[in-house]
């Protein structure tokens, strides 16, 4: 056992963070959700309890989520948060030094918001930062073999973004990174319940309806019942939705995706295209979940997609799995957006 270190890895997330421990797995699973005293600018929960507070909080409490589109919107809050939650992960460990932490960023991550994410880290209590491409952690949480030559294909539809990568040799061959994922799902539900039947609900209620009834691919038809307030008269009131009118919403979300994906494929190179239709496409978070999304990305593409087991801590466990060669990491900015460019 190492009494010397307790490094972690840590999926952050535009709706939860999960923080791997080396040697103990995800220790720390939370929403990425902090609630803060507007008056004295001190946080008073994270995670659950402060997702709890959301759309309910008194004048001088304001709960918020500190990320958005996968990276840091607002870096005091990012901190305080990151602070908190590695104390959590520290609980389960007999260690004292600072930990050294793997962090995984979208794959569109510029180098201003690689530089960001390092530096809350630092602030958060990190001793040394190293970043992971997100679609690389999802593939190693997944289990592929991305040692060998051969390509392989990873979906990971988060909250904020979907990242879409080509992977082989322990590297990204070609990747995409866009801003269409679970949270756009949910808010074109909350749009539409909206727009058709004047009832305003909060985006947890618009999650549920998704989890719930959603679908991208055609299903039996089942209903859902939300409770909301009436858009015009502000009075409490529930309306009875059902599967198939939530599948027409939730179409043009999916065929961005999916035509993205088409687009990765076109700029990946004969070969790896050809292990890819063999290995097949691996779909990976927490927005991967939603009913027929593996059936709709098999029929645009022609290739198989399978979900990976746990899909929602894919990115975590391949985080942890990078501590393993931590050492021979490269520490701050991994400069994505010059290497693609250099790619391209």
């Amino acid at each position: 056992m190492q009494f010397f270190s307790h490094d972690l890895g840590v999926d952050l997330g535009t709706a939860n963070v999960l923080i791997y421990v080396e040697g103990k797995g995800v220790v720390v699973r939370e929403p990425s959700v902090v609630a803060v005293d507007k008056n004295t600018g001190k946080i008073i929960q994270v995670g659950s309890a402060a997702r709890n507070m959301l759309g309910r909080t008194p004048g001088n409490v304001v709960a918020m989520h500190p990320l958005k589109d996968g990276v840091i919107s607002d870096h005091e809050m990012t901190v305080q948060m990151l602070r908190e939650l590695f104390k959590e992960a520290a609980k389960t460990s007999l260690f004292t030094p600072k930990p050294r932490v793997v962090i995984s960023v979208p794959s569109g991550v510029t180098e201003v918001e690689e530089r960001t994410v390092i530096n809350a880290a630092i602030e958060a209590g990190a001793r040394r930062v190293y970043l992971i491409e997100e679609p690389l952690a999802a593939g190693m949480g997944a289990g592929l073999d991305l040692r060998s030559p051969k390509g392989h294909m990873v979906v990971n539809i988060g909250c904020g973004t979907t990242d879409i990568a080509v992977l082989s040799l322990n590297g990204v061959a070609t990747s995409s990174s866009i801003k269409v994922a679970g949270g756009t799902f949910d808010e074109a539900i909350g749009r539409f319940v909206r727009r058709k039947h004047s009832l305003v609900i909060g985006q947890a209620t618009a999650e549920d309806i998704k989890i719930q009834i959603g679908s991208v691919y055609q299903r039996e038809n089942v209903s859902y019942t939300a409770k909301g307030r009436d858009a015009k008269s502000g009075v409490p009131r529930e309306v009875t939705l059902f599967s198939d009118e939530i599948y027409e919403v939730l179409r043009k979300p999916a065929r961005q995706i999916w035509e993205e994906v088409q687009s990765v494929l076109e700029i990946t190179s004969p070969e790896l295209v050809s292990d890819i239709s063999e290995n097949g496409i691996t779909l990976t978070g927490g927005g991967s979940q939603l009913w027929g999304m593996d059936k709709l990305l098999t029929d645009a593409t022609g290739i198989p997609c399978t979900l990976a087991d746990d899909a929602e801590s894919c990115v975590a466990y391949g985080c942890g799995k990078s501590l393993a060669w931590i050492n021979h990491m490269q520490e701050g900015p991994i400069n994505i957006a010059r290497k693609r460019i250099m790619r391209g």
